[in-house]
Order: structure tokens, then C-alpha cells, then sequence
């Protein structure tokens, strides 16, 4: 057995967001709540993935800056980076049903040559939408495994299946 360790990195926005039909002010972002079930599961170490300039506290704002981003095929200047050589296998919880500018941004910083990678995409109904896709892209020697799209407004109640594809 290996002595590396899994590594969990997650973008996540706390804040007002879009949960079942209405805005609302969450105190902790889904894909962080659903990043922290995963690394409880397997034991793994968590890296927070932040940008240096911050998305508009108002919701449809951030949409707004990051739909930009994606059209213009932006990447987010990130506020640090992580070692990935020590670790087996990363996973991304991600934000709407395709990569951000910032999770991209990260995994083209990183070799991740022959590391698994296993995405977990927080929505509310794009379900896993070109994040496997967008994945592969940016980091195209990584083992890509089979990704999770879970409804961000049910992230909490989805813990058990979230810990279960994490110990897949």
C-alpha cells in the first residue's frame, strides 16, 4: 500500500446562493460542506481553491462574472497552491455543472500525471453538466474516475451516498 495520502481540493462560496428556487444566505458553501464529508470518509487532507479577487457577494452578480469568465475562456488568479506530489488521488467538488474558471486554473497548475481524480459537482439541476469533460482537458494525463452530481440544496441530507461514492 501506498504511504500518499488523498487530497480534497474544493471551490466552494459561501454566502447567497441558489438552493431549490430561491436566494439564499448560506453560513458554509455546499461543495465545502460536501469536501469535508469526503475527507472525513477517506482520511483525506482538504486545500480550499480561492482566487485572489472575489466573486460579488450578490448572486446574480457572481453569475454574471462567472458566466464571463467562461465565455471569454478566463482563469482565475488563485491565491495559493498545494503540493500534489505526496497524494494518490484528488478530488474537486465543483460549482455548477461545469468546471469555474478557478478549479480549471488549479488543475492546469498542477501535473497530476496518473493521479486519479474524482469530481463531485454541487448544482441545482445541471447535474454533472462538462465537468468530467472539462477535467479531462485541463489536466489530460490524469485518470479521470467516474464523477457525483448531487443538488446543492441537498447536500446535507446527501452525506451518506457522498461518503459512499467516496469510498468507492
Amino acid at each position: 500500500m501506498s504511504d500518499k495520502k488523498s487530497l480534497v481540493a474544493y471551490f466552494s462560496r459561501a454566502g447567497q446562493n441558489y438552493v431549490s428556487g430561491s436566494i439564499v444566505d448560506l453560513p458554509m458553501g455546499n461543495s465545502r460542506l460536501a469536501a469535508e464529508a469526503i475527507a472525513d470518509e477517506v482520511g483525506a487532507d482538504l486545500f480550499e481553491i480561492e482566487t485572489v479577487e472575489s466573486y460579488p457577494a450578490d448572486y446574480t452578480a457572481c453569475t454574471e462574472v462567472a458566466a464571463a469568465e467562461k465565455s471569454a475562456g478566463a482563469r482565475s488568479e488563485l491565491a495559493g497552491y498545494v503540493d500534489t506530489d505526496p497524494y494518490d488521488v484528488i478530488c474537486y467538488p465543483n460549482w455548477w455543472g461545469n468546471c469555474p474558471m478557478a478549479v480549471l486554473a488549479f488543475l492546469e497548475r498542477h501535473d497530476l500525471s496518473g493521479k486519479a481524480v474524482r469530481p463531485l459537482c454541487t448544482n441545482e439541476g445541471s447535474g454533472m453538466g462538462s465537468s468530467e469533460r472539462d477535467i479531462r482537458r485541463a489536466a489530460p494525463e490524469a485518470v479521470v474516475g467516474e464523477g457525483l452530481a448531487v443538488t446543492g440544496g441537498s447536500v446535507a441530507s446527501s452525506l451518506g451516498a457522498i461518503r459512499r461514492w467516496a469510498s468507492e
